[in-house]
């Protein structure tokens, strides 16, 4: 039987347990030896094995029951659920703006005055030059989304984007942070071609890169 060789001891002893769970030692909903069987098994006391178990209580593999012992809940860690909702409303989030600016794109692409066009290029050189900061970043690209809303000449298109850039601003935040890395050159770029399709008032075009690029966003 494998022993703990190394501190911390508890963590050492979930991850023994967890092995041992995913080798299919214990199935779903079975009931675990008692701390004084599992002690001697992992080379540590019962405080440590007391310790283990609410870690992987913690995580989603065990359940504790009061009088009865402690079950097997599931036979992997299971995902934090704040990052799971984070994720949830990020996806939300980017069908919504799926839904708003890939027809906005489409109709600035026909519609765009030479003063638009003007904001759209200037919306997309402050956002290349804002790589380095997440939340200056993410203004930058709101910036940039709405000068392209702008230029479609529908209010209504116009009102939604800005009652929902709150919340969309909170998420892509978020979507950033839980990624670890913005502002790539390949990001610009997609910017850049969209912009491009624009310009050429080529409507079908931008719709397309617009909603390319908005799927590359989902966390799924």
């Amino acid at each position: 039987m494998a022993q703990v060789i190394r501190t911390p001891l508890a963590e050492q002893a979930a991850d023994l347990l967890l092995d041992r769970i995913r080798a299919g030692e214990w199935p779903l909903g079975s009931k675990l030896p008692g701390e004084n069987t599992l002690g001697p098994q992992l080379g540590v006391g019962r405080s440590t094995v007391r310790e283990a178990i609410r870690r992987l209580a913690g995580q989603g593999v065990l359940s504790t029951r009061q009088g009865a012992g402690v079950f097997v809940a599931a036979l992997d860690i299971v995902e934090d659920w704040s990052a799971v909702l984070r994720k949830v409303d990020i996806d939300s989030v980017i069908e919504a703006r799926i839904a708003i600016e890939v027809e906005a794109v489409a109709l600035a692409a026909e519609r765009w005055t030479a003063a638009e066009l003007r904001a759209i290029r200037h919306a997309a050189a402050t956002r290349d030059a804002q790589r380095t900061d997440i939340e200056a970043h993410v203004d930058a690209d709101i910036a940039f989304h709405r000068a392209v809303v702008v230029a479609s000449h529908n209010p209504i298109l116009v009102d939604l984007f800005d009652s929902f850039t709150p919340r969309s601003r909170r998420a892509m935040i978020d979507l950033l942070r839980l990624r670890g890395e913005f502002g790539s050159d390949a990001d610009q770029q997609a910017h850049l071609r969209i912009l491009d399709a624009i310009a050429d008032r080529d409507g079908r075009t931008a719709s397309a890169l617009a909603r390319e690029h908005l799927l590359t966003l989902t966390t799924g």
